[in-house]
């Protein structure tokens, strides 16, 4: 098993998610990939996505078949001005490459914004540390353990 894969399960453990890891053939890098490789709707898909807000960075977590609304997200951050970073900076922030971050277990703190979008589902899939391997979790275990502020944060594309 991948370290970084590793990794999210003890994070999950230590906040009380049972990461039960899937590895896919396909890649799962991307929102569609992952839901055409895992057979469930777009928006079960978890992206995390790391967003800076006045040069703070915050975690956004919002469907796979949404975007994230940058002017809503700095507002629910209580800042004035969001952007995204570039790969290395989220790779710095979190210790995951695009395409296998997960919504835990960064190497930075950051405050966590659980789109309203993502609770409309019993189950989404987000990624366990790479771009080949997911997990199932209840979008509100995830909100919960994370503590994760459940706003409108997304918009449909």
């Amino acid at each position: 098993m991948h370290r970084n894969v590793e990794a999210v399960i003890e994070a999950g453990r230590r906040i009380g998610i049972d990461v039960r890891p899937r590895e896919f053939t396909q890649s799962t890098r991307t929102a569609a990939e992952a839901a055409d490789a895992i057979g469930v709707e777009l928006g079960q898909i978890v992206k995390s996505l790391v967003f800076t807000v006045d040069d703070q960075p915050v975690l956004a977590l919002v469907g796979g078949d949404r975007l994230v609304d940058e002017h809503k997200l700095a507002l629910a951050a209580g800042g004035m001005m969001s952007r995204r970073p570039d790969a290395d900076r989220v790779r710095a922030v979190t210790g995951f490459p695009v395409g296998g971050v997960p919504p835990f277990g960064h190497l930075s703190a950051m405050a966590v914004f659980v789109d309203e979008g993502l609770l409309a589902y019993d189950e989404v899939w987000a990624a366990a540390g790479t771009p080949h391997v997911n997990f199932p979790v209840d979008p509100r275990q995830l909100a919960e353990a994370t503590a994760g502020s459940v706003v409108d944060v997304g918009r449909k594309p």
